[in-house]
């Protein structure tokens, strides 16, 4: 028996065959409702079963690396690893929210209070060395993942588990104390190493000896800090399963690292890789003028994507005086000019961002609140505004011109009524003359064009605005220790949020430094929603508490929303191929094949 500390917050999911109690182990999980595919289906609905085997692909990545262990602190850690070559229990359907099929764990059981999850693993189950992953290598896994992986990821969901049992070689029981009930999905995920070959006494330090892993790839060349290659196993235990048709159909796959990003673009133009995505527009636009974009041999994507863009924003610190009088913020949110800083930079390709959970299902734009919003929010009807509430709130909005003197106007009426005044050429504190102002910090080669923009606009209504660039690690210090006045931060979302909203707008969090609530956000109806998405126990029950959490947040007027772009930006070169239908994930580089070579 092994025992570990016991903690949790409430998250609801439901089992297969929603019911009393789980008769006997499934072939899946979900967080709310029934996955999607029944047991026994052939393959996921978004590979292609007759994809041909071969081939190389070549993929990009900006910076270095010194690490082949993503699962630890130290390190630059490389890409690859876990998506190729070391497997999880369970494996995410990408057309779903959140549901778990099996892989390692072929079938769990799990039952109706979530005190417990056992993993029956799949009797072929093999590291790439041919030994057979058993229940020792899993509980051997959640132990030093518990005890020295990143303890974000790994640390701080596994010691929630308060003891494990080897029922056999084949299957193990995790027992908690019920009060997360997302949990049992986060165990799903859990990757699992192989105890015969990693020493736990040096597994936290950074190494590039790769990791034995189960994985239909490993790990055959490691050129420090320049590139990574996989070589696909033709010995693969689990090439059969339905949820491996169709995928991992390359026989090599290689990272290949660029310090800089022009030079990256240029090894794609010049055919050194095959695939990019691009989330800036000038760069999407620079893949659309070279010649092999131009005639066909490049294939340029706008791929659509159900997964929320999350919140990019410049976040102003509420703990400080200059940012605490929401009049202030909401002052500041006027001045920035989306339509002419998205035309002038960015040739008019983002859309303004309206929403924390923006570009899905759980966004609550342009929705009025139903019935089970406004009961959870009735004992906060001053946290809402009403437009917010009846779903006709939108960010302000210019003329393009660039004067965008209506906004400034309101702008200004709004810093008088929180106690300042426009003094000639400078914004002053009406009672003691001291002038308004505020840094903004970046990193250093990052955003200033934007900030500039947005500084210029500040400037002209008497606001003492800096811009400073620092390098990385102090950026980081700082904002570990809530030591700035505004930052531009984005808080990625999946449509599954859960326990980690609380480090992000939780009232505790704001006073705990290292947390991401960058904002400072004290807000009780903010606790009070995410303790309803957490322990809400439908999909109608769940996507309601978020719509609400999104309605608080945005009526808060905690940061300045920026912009997303509306789908994926996918080149690639015409010798590769991708399923016609795309999952609610969108982009998946692993159902991807070469084409054939054409004999003569």
């Amino acid at each position: 028996m092994h025992r570990v500390f016991r903690s949790g917050l409430a998250l609801m999911f439901l089992l297969v065959g929603v019911g009393a109690v789980a008769a006997e182990p499934v072939h899946a999980i979900a967080m709310h409702g029934a996955p999607k595919l029944p047991d026994g289906f052939s393959h996921l609905p978004y590979a292609n079963p007759d994809a041909p085997k071969g081939g190389r692909l070549r993929l990009g990545m900006a910076g270095s690396f010194d690490s082949v262990n993503p699962m630890i602190v130290k390190g630059e850690k490389v890409a690859g690893v876990r998506e190729f070559s070391v497997e999880s229990l369970m494996m995410r359907g990408l057309d779903e929210p959140f549901t778990l099929y099996g892989l390692l764990a072929e079938r769990v059981d799990v039952p109706e209070d979530r005190t417990s999850i056992t993993f029956h693993l799949n009797p072929k189950a093999t590291f790439a060395d041919g030994h057979p992953v058993t229940a020792d290598d899993v509980i051997f896994s959640l132990e030093l993942l518990r005890d020295k992986g990143v303890p974000t990821i790994f640390g701080s969901y596994y010691k929630k588990v308060t003891s494990t049992e080897r029922l056999s070689d084949r299957v193990v029981r995790m027992n908690m104390d019920g009060q997360d009930r997302e949990l049992p999905l986060i165990l799903g995920l859990m990757p699992v190493l192989p105890k015969h070959k990693v020493d736990a006494a040096t597994f936290d330090q950074s190494t590039l000896k790769p990791l034995l892993g189960s994985g239909p790839y490993q790990v055959s060349r490691v050129d420090p800090g320049r590139s990574i290659t996989y070589k696909r196993n033709p010995d693969y235990w689990g090439r059969d399963l339905p949820v491996a048709r169709g995928r991992f159909n390359f026989d090599e796959v290689r990272y290949d690292y660029y310090r800089d990003a022009s030079i990256l673009l240029e090894a794609f133009k010049t055919g050194m890789i095959d695939v990019r995505l691009d989330d800036d527009p000038t760069m999407w636009a620079k893949t659309g003028t070279f010649k092999a974009a131009q005639d066909g041999r490049v294939v340029r994507e706008e791929m659509p994507t159900g997964m929320p863009a999350g919140m990019n924003a410049l976040v102003m610190n509420s703990r400080r005086p200059a940012f605490a009088d929401q009049r202030v913020r909401q002052a500041l949110i006027l001045l920035f000019d989306f339509e002419w800083i998205n035309a002038t930079l960015y040739d008019g390709r983002y859309k303004r961002t309206q929403s924390y959970f923006e570009r899905s299902v759980l966004a609550s734009t342009g929705l009025a609140a139903d019935e089970r919003e406004r009961a959870l929010l009735a004992p906060f009807a001053d946290k809402v505004k009403p437009e917010v509430m009846d779903g006709t709130f939108r960010m302000p909005v210019s003329d393009g011109s660039g004067y965008n003197r209506d906004n400034a106007r309101r702008a200004l009426q709004l810093f008088n009524e929180a106690g300042y005044e426009l003094r000639g050429d400078r914004l002053v504190d009406a009672k003691t003359g001291a002038r308004y102002g505020f840094e903004i910090l970046v990193t250093k080669g990052g955003s200033e064009r934007l900030m500039l923009a947005y500084i210029g606009a500040l400037q002209s209504l008497g606001i003492d605005a800096q811009l400073r660039s620092i390098d990385s690690p102090q950026l980081i210090g700082r904002i570990n220790t809530f030591d700035f006045d505004i930052i531009m931060q984005t808080w990625q979302q999946s449509l599954s949020p859960g326990n980690e909203q609380w480090g992000r707008f939780g009232s505790a969090a704001a006073k705990a430094q290292g947390s991401r609530n960058y904002a400072g956000v004290d807000n009780a109806a903010v606790d009070a929603m995410i303790t309803a998405l957490l322990a809400a126990q439908t999909p109608d029950e769940f996507t309601s508490a978020v719509h609400a959490l999104d309605r608080v947040l945005v009526s808060g007027d905690y940061v300045i929303p920026l912009f997303h772009v509306p789908s994926q930006w996918v080149s690639s070169w015409r010798t590769l191929r991708h399923p016609e239908t795309l999952p609610l994930w969108g982009y998946n580089i692993d159902t991807w094949w070469a084409e054939p070579t054409k004999t003569q």
